[in-house]
């Protein structure tokens, strides 16, 4: 594996009193893609909240290209390269394709890609086509695409992308898997929260499975793909 651009050691996680996440160990490379998997409620989301910054109470260690950011605001962690995409999309509905681009955009980042509404439309052809549609008047998966174009209108070097196959259509589902391999190949890093295995094992290096808020399994995807039993014992539903 790269160096670690993003480095998770022992970290845990509350809701007010009650303790999510206990000692999340995991690692990003440079450039790769890993995907966050497991069953709903298993801690996925919870983890990427942390990571951003997004929880009242947090203890361990979040490094991000080498230093220290468990404890900073979210605003602060996003300018220094972080970008996230929640499950629950969160366009702004009143405000067009392009004007929701606008939202997210940030001055070139160095050793990041720089994103402009044009370079985002050859990657996300339907949002080529929509430039002055409402986000409102747009469908999920649609709006899915949109999320994620904005963020990455922010410049990041790693995204954090929450369950972006979640309730979407297949044809959107495998125009995800494209984009995401697209941002590979840009050098861009992503972890991925998951519970579709096909979809994982086509975009994703290496696997961490998560069950009520500790890491199970740590490995490549392919050898997740050929371990029956973690897969029965914590993926399957």
């Amino acid at each position: 594996m790269t160096a670690a651009l993003l480095s998770v050691k022992g970290l845990r996680g509350w809701y007010g009193r009650a303790q999510i996440l206990y000692d999340v160990d995991l690692e990003v490379g440079a450039g790769e893609v890993v995907a966050l998997m497991g069953r709903n409620g298993a801690g996925k989301s919870t983890t990427m909240k942390a990571i951003m910054g997004l929880l009242d109470r947090t203890e361990g260690s979040v490094r991000f290209e080498g230093a220290e950011i468990r404890g900073e605001p979210p605003f602060r962690i996003s300018r220094r390269g972080l970008g996230w995409v929640p499950e629950d999309r969160r366009v702004f509905t009143d405000l067009t394709v392009l004007e929701n681009l606008e939202v997210g955009r940030r001055p070139p980042r160095p050793g990041a890609p720089h994103w402009t509404a044009q370079r985002l439309f050859e990657l996300f052809p339907n949002l080529g086509e929509m430039p002055g549609r409402p986000g409102g008047r747009m469908s999920g998966g649609e709006q899915q695409m949109l999320t994620v174009a904005r963020t990455l209108m922010g410049n990041p070097r790693l995204v954090l992308l929450d369950e972006p196959s979640e309730g979407v259509a297949p044809l959107i589902v495998e125009q995800m898997a494209d984009m995401i391999d697209a941002l590979k190949r840009q050098g861009l890093s992503v972890l991925l929260s998951e519970q579709n295995l096909p979809f994982a094992s086509a975009v994703s290096d290496r696997a961490y499975v998560l069950e009520k808020g500790q890491v199970r399994f740590a490995g490549t995807m392919a050898a997740l793909e050929q371990d029956e039993t973690v897969r029965r014992q914590y993926l399957t539903v």
